[in-house]
């Protein structure tokens, strides 16, 4: 029986003995194609090949790509784990002719790879062709069940609506007709009784589609009228686990060797065996799956976070976590001790699984503990909710209830829903929208604005001219007058402009409009609709004067030299802790900078110290910028440069240079890296689970951070006398005053084992118990301890009560043997009820209670109170 391995390996070199290359599978997480966030099919990494905006390298490829489909129209999560053959991540088997072979070849290829390569029986397969589209001109596809009938009866070959067998890639572009091979896998005595063809695309388990040949020869125009493309192309997916399924004569793709390792290790770990309890086995199922999809997300780049794509991968590892927990009994983190096993079994495929071990395991460590705290406290309060709402009789949780677990504990609504499906009960989704909603406008009044009509002075668009001028003449087109905070401001749009609207992390750039009859001042500038918006607390008398617009330059200048800092330390970055580094945010000011990254750990004082050295080398070289503007963006790719992942970007964007460093960046920037200065790291921390932040200062921030520690240093000398070995002296001083100490710490065992002596001479034998009271100058430390070594002498008939006043503060002290307690005396409340003569309060145990208070010259009396209140 071949194994999984073996099986993608066959598929791949079987295309490439027909002359097709192999190309590697693309990133699942999608970086650079703002209409999806993961591949969701094998063809996604050819769009551009496919719409016809790059030649193709190959005309014949042939791969094996990770696909993840989970939102969107592609949505099974649900579905996972609880039949035998839905995935989020799956393997997507692919042949590709670009305007080279076309049908013929495809479906003769696709007969002899299945039934002469692989030995599967005909008689099990059917396949189906497009049956047409009268209203579109469109005839059914003979020309495909033509080739298809030199190897099939007719019985076996089945038309196929619009639905299944016509792929289009958007409402217009490429697209065209499409044949599936589906599998009969059911018993002989199941095919006898009902035939395959009667089966095929009915949603049943045992008889599958695992591979479909897409024919695109049309091109579909916004008319939606259809016209022959002139290079056609032919696109192919297979299922991978479905296909092992077959081969592997398995009823559940879950039985194959694709699964079974990974659920065998999630038994071993939990004590459970798959196979004896339908939930188990769901959960097993839930778990071997999602642990694919989280390690290979995190492979490419994409960590669990509370945004986008982030969120889809920190939902799928909290579904698996909430499923093991419940039903697996895992309260603590073990999906990524999984790991090793699926490494072992797909490393061979997908080597970078391998490469980046550590960083998944620990993202995903990291990830499962802080869920698991959030569970724990999320289910208690469900657990009390579904019973208050089971004991009213009711089957609906509240929406409110909901969202308290959602706002308060951060429990997911999808979760909360789930729970209660499993429970019988459902939750009110309109009262949580309505919640939601409320939290929403909330969020809104707080940070709401009053915003005036615009005045147009003159009609225009502002050009931005701050790349090659600090100074320019302008003139104000429109403005208006907002109100915020109880602050009247103006926003002001000015018909050319030098300022820096806010983006990309940087602030906006702040400066003077200057006409011969004023000058007013620029407090910011920020975007709206991609359009700059000068805001000033005052407008100027004559609106439509010429003026200059002028920036700060002292500012704009220590920006550009933050703002290129960032991406010297983002390369620098990467160079010493990994290409794993992505950019996840950052903060650009005149004052600092500050670079948010993904990474798995803390950064040491090493890496931190040799990341700067590498920075400040770089400033040293004094690399000149090289700017590109408005560069088609594939050129800026063809560079190398860095895109965030995120960003929307247009066909053409501007990229800058600095040697080695090249990115997408629409900010300012220094003319060469000299003009930095120098970079001093200050702080290093973690922001969410896989995100550091770095905080640093350049230029002359750097100077007065030194002036600062060199001025400390001096204090420092001073103080010792100015030794010429500051840390030798400061070493010496504190082991002379550890030594001090010790004697210290001697001496007050020698005067408290004095004080205790003394107090045990004057003590009184009251009804038969030794009675100690008194008021002592000594530290609660060590009344404390006098006070245990009295309790540790005499465990029988003691009562002991000690005011004492340290540093003007008095406090009450009382201990007693255990019997006076079971007596019915108790610490705690002699020393609250005496505490009021002091101005204080305290409590305690039984059997041990301090007070403090205000007023020391109660302190007496306070103690005679409780000698009192206590019968003695």
């Amino acid at each position: 029986m071949l194994t999984a391995n073996e099986i993608r390996d066959s598929f791949v070199k079987f295309f490439e003995s027909k002359g097709h290359q192999i190309v590697p599978s693309a990133p699942m997480v999608i970086k650079d194609d703002p209409t999806l966030m993961f591949t969701n099919a094998g063809m996604n990494q050819f769009k551009d090949i496919i719409l016809g905006n790059h030649p193709a390298k190959y005309k014949r490829v042939t791969d094996s790509q990770k696909c993840l489909r989970v939102s969107g129209k592609h949505n099974d999560l649900e579905e996972v784990g609880h039949d035998t053959y839905h995935h989020t991540m799956f393997e997507m088997l692919g042949n590709w002719s670009f305007g080279d072979y076309f049908k013929k070849e495809a479906i003769s290829w696709a007969y002899e790879y299945l039934v002469s390569v692989l030995k599967l029986d005909p008689k099990d397969l059917y396949v189906t062709v497009f049956e047409g589209s009268p209203s579109e001109g469109i005839s059914r596809d003979d020309e495909a069940a033509g080739y298809w009938g030199q190897f099939f009866p007719e019985d076996h070959i089945i038309n196929g609506n619009k639905h299944d067998n016509f792929w289009e890639m958007g409402d217009t572009g490429p697209c065209g007709p499409c044949s599936e091979i589906h599998i009969d896998s059911r018993s002989a005595e199941e095919k006898a009784a009902v035939p395959g063809r009667e089966l095929v695309n009915k949603d049943h388990p045992q008889v599958i589609e695992i591979w479909n040949l897409v024919f695109m020869q049309y091109n579909r125009k916004a008319d939606g009228t259809l016209e022959p493309l002139p290079a056609k192309v032919i696109d192919t997916g297979m299922g991978f686990e479905r296909l092992v399924r077959t081969l592997q004569g398995k009823t559940s793709n879950y039985d194959t060797d694709v699964f079974q390792p990974i659920i065998k290790a999630i038994g071993d770990l939990s004590g459970k065996k798959y196979g004896d309890d339908e939930k188990v086995d769901v959960t097993m199922r839930v778990v071997a799956d999602h642990i694919r999809t989280i390690a290979f997300s995190i492979t490419d780049g994409q960590l669990p976070s509370n945004a986008k794509a982030g969120y889809v991968i920190r939902r799928i590892l909290r579904r698996a976590v909430r499923y093991a927990y419940t039903f697996l009994g895992q309260k603590q983190a073990f999906m990524y001790k999984l790991l090793p096993v699926l490494i072992e079994n797909m490393g061979g495929a997908y080597p970078e699984l391998k490469a980046q071990q550590a960083l998944i395991e620990k993202v995903m460590k990291e990830e499962e503990e802080s869920f698991l705290r959030t569970l724990e406290t999320g289910i208690r309060l469900l657990d009390k909710t579904m019973a208050e709402t089971k004991a009213a009789g009711k089957t609906e949780i509240s929406g409110v209830d909901a969202f308290t677990l959602y706002d308060t504990f951060g429990f997911p609504f999808d979760l909360t829903e789930l729970i209660l499906r499993e429970n019988g009960l459902t939750a009110d989704v309109k009262g949580f929208e309505a919640e939601m909603q409320k939290q929403k406008e909330r969020a809104r009044n707080a940070a709401a604005v009053e915003t005036g009509d615009w005045v147009t002075l003159k009609e225009g668009e502002t050009t931005f001219v701050g790349y090659d001028y600090t100074e320019y003449e302008t003139s104000i087109l429109r403005y208006r007058q907002i109100k915020q905070k109880n602050q009247t401001l103006y926003q002001i749009v000015l018909s050319d402009t030098p300022f820096y609207a806010e983006s990309g992390g940087q602030i906006g750039d702040t400066g003077v409009l200057v006409s011969e009859f004023e000058t007013i001042d620029i407090i910011d500038t920020k975007k709206e609709n991609n359009l700059p918006i000068h805001i000033a607390k005052k407008l100027p008398e004559h609106l439509e004067a010429p003026m200059m617009a002028c920036v700060d330059t002292d500012k704009r200048a220590a920006c550009a030299a933050n703002h290129s800092c960032t991406h010297l330390l983002d390369e620098a970055l990467r160079q010493v802790l990994g290409a794993h580094v992505e950019q996840k945010g950052s903060l650009v000011t005149p004052d600092s900078l500050r670079f948010d990254f993904s990474h798995f750990q803390k950064v040491t004082p090493e890496q931190i110290r040799e990341v700067e050295h590498l920075v400040n080398a770089k400033i040293r070289e004094n690399v000149p910028l090289t700017e590109y503007r408005n560069l088609p963006i594939e050129k800026a790719k063809e560079l190398g440069a860095i895109a965030l992942f995120g960003e929307k970007y247009g066909d053409e964007v501007r990229v800058v240079q600095f040697g080695s460093s090249i990115e997408f960046c629409g900010g300012t920037h220094v003319s060469a890296t000299g003009k930095i200065g120098m970079v001093k790291i200050i702080s290093e921390s973690s922001v969410a689970a896989g995100i550091r932040r770095i905080e640093a200062v350049t230029g002359a921030k750097v100077e007065e951070m030194f002036d600062t520690v060199q001025d400390a240093i001096n204090d420092l000398k001073a103080l010792f006398n100015n030794a010429p070995d500051l840390k030798a002296a400061i070493s010496k001083y504190i082991e002379e005053n550890a030594g001090l100490k010790k004697q210290m710490e001697e001496f007050m065992k020698e005067k408290e084992a004095a004080v205790k002596n003394k107090l045990i001479e004057g003590a009184k034998e009251i009804n038969g118990v030794k009675v100690i009271q008194a008021v002592l100058p000594m530290p609660a430390d060590a009344v404390k301890n006098i006070a245990f070594q009295l309790k540790g002498q005499f465990p029988e008939n003691l009562f002991v009560v000690i005011g004492s006043v340290f540093e003007n503060k008095p406090l009450l002290t009382v201990t007693m043997s255990d019997d006076q307690v079971k007596a019915g005396l108790n610490a705690g409340q002699l020393v609250r009820e005496a505490a009021k003569l002091i101005q204080g309060g305290g409590g305690g145990q039984p059997h041990f209670a301090t007070a403090g208070g205000k007023n020391p010259d109660g302190l007496s009396a306070a103690v005679d109170k409780i000698v009192s209140l206590a019968g003695f």
